[in-house]
């Protein structure tokens, strides 16, 4: 098979890319601009464009099939170039499904966790020594890889996305996937920009749901009350099972899930995050993974990159950084944290970074979503608002939103970096929050200062 990517650096496009070509396939690609990690891992694997831009002429008839990224415009010259030659064109999702529609799906939706829950699903699904196919929005420890697919599996696990799958198809990515198990994890309006009303965001779960192939399972957090309005309409062949957090108890600083009369110590915290081990263990067991599996692999997953993630610790000081950036994975996120260090003051910084989060609008969202952090922070650019298209916003009016007066806010990187320093370290957790990256702000290496050395002066002569 020869299969060509248009746009092949964005995250998901490159990983499919390099598992295609591990399996044996041909590949091919452009893009007008590739960036780290995907730079990086594409010239590893060979796959790395010779030069950016679009070279329609490379679009021949010799090619099997064209895999169209988002990143592509409706007017690519190698997208029109396909078209004229009549050549298969599938979106990301698409191609996911045509390379799995012979194996048992499952495909994990929702508003936030959906990353966490497929990692957790993968992590004991391995653990448990079943093979299976992936997809996954985070890098997981024990894979070397965003995507696996083989021939000699007869599963696929699938983080299922709700944003739209290519430049000329505006369907959400899950509704693709066709998923004999479904999960719903939670529905919170996001993405403004292409589900302008709370309404028809929650309209592509209801679609999500009848997507779910017969006699299949729908696993559902029955604490949202969105999500259990939607199982009303679900097919009568279709199996629910609601799950709520799973019970567990904290001990000092670490988190124990009550598990059959014994306790078993999990790495990640927060009542969400026993929400996520619920559903996990509800789609493991539907596999076929026993409760005794199920627990003896729980308590060595780690986590996935960029949730809750530890960035360094010591006795008294911890510096995490978490994906989290539309309103209820906010809250959730700094919640968690201050419960498992009740003891502790919380510096949590959110970047502003997407469309929905700076739009003046959706910022009423975010009502008391930092009022559990002691010391909060939020950080956005005038670039990154301009390069949005969107209106100036004032510091005033986002505390205002916020409804938080102690909120403050900064604007460049160089700031925020000497206000996080100056701080006291001690008996405290620092908690980055973004889809960003704090405009190039170096999170490791501050993390590494605040936590290795409690002598104010000695940090900032280190910077």
């Amino acid at each position: 098979m020869r299969i060509h990517f248009i746009a092949i650096g964005g995250s998901a496009m490159h990983n499919l890319a390099i598992v295609l070509k591990q399996k044996g396939y041909a590949i091919s690609g452009s893009d007008d601009e590739i960036f780290e990690p995907s730079y990086g891992r594409l010239k590893s694997n060979g796959l790395l464009p010779d030069k950016t831009g679009w070279f329609p002429n490379r679009i021949t008839e010799e090619l099997d099939a064209i895999v169209l990224g988002m990143h592509a415009r409706t007017d690519n010259p190698e997208l029109i170039r396909a078209k004229e030659l009549g050549l298969k064109i599938f979106s990301y999702p698409e191609y996911l499904y045509e390379q799995t529609k012979n194996k048992t799906r499952v495909v994990i939706g929702g508003s936030h966790g959906k990353t966490t829950i497929t990692s957790m699903v993968m992590h004991v699904l391995k653990e448990s020594g079943l093979k299976f196919d992936y997809m996954v929005g985070a890098q997981i420890d024990g894979f070397n890889n965003m995507v696996g697919l083989s021939d000699d599996t007869n599963i696929a696990v699938f983080e299922g996305d709700e944003y739209l799958t290519s430049p000329i198809d505006a369907r959400p990515k899950f509704h693709l996937y066709k998923p004999h198990i479904a999960v719903i994890s939670g529905i919170a309006w996001d993405h403004i920009n292409v589900f302008p009303t709370k309404e028809f965001y929650a309209k592509q779960f209801e679609l999500f749901v009848k997507t779910i192939q017969p006699s299949g399972n729908l696993v559902f957090c029955k604490n949202d009350k969105q999500v259990q309005q939607i199982t009303k309409d679900t097919a009568k062949d279709v199996t629910l099972s609601p799950y709520s957090e799973h019970p567990f108890v904290i001990k000092g600083d670490k988190t124990y899930l009550k598990a059959e009369g014994e306790l078993v110590e999990v790495k990640v915290f927060g009542k969400h995050n026993m929400e996520n081990i619920a559903a996990a263990k509800s789609v493991c067991n539907i596999l076929g993974v026993t409760n005794a599996q199920f627990y003896s692999a729980i308590g060595t997953f780690l986590g996935a990159a960029k949730r809750m993630q530890r960035l360094n610790s010591n006795d008294s000081v911890e510096v995490f950084v978490d994906f989290a950036h539309a309103p209820s994975k906010v809250k959730a996120t700094v919640k968690a944290l201050k419960e498992a260090y009740p003891t502790r003051t919380l510096m949590a910084c959110l970047e502003l970074h997407t469309f929905s989060s700076l739009n003046k609008t959706f910022l009423d969202e975010y009502n008391g979503a930092l009022n559990d952090a002691d010391f909060p922070i939020i950080f956005y650019t005038p670039q990154t608002i301009e390069l949005k298209k969107l209106p100036p916003l004032d510091s005033n009016f986002v505390k205002q939103k916020f409804g938080n007066t102690n909120i403050k806010v900064f604007h460049n990187s160089r700031d925020l970096h000497h206000h996080i320093l100056k701080h006291p370290w001690h008996n405290a957790n620092l908690l980055f929050m973004s889809s960003g990256n704090f405009a190039n702000l170096d999170l490791d290496r501050i993390a590494n200062v605040v936590v290795e050395d409690d002598d104010f002066p000695k940090r900032y002569l280190k910077f």
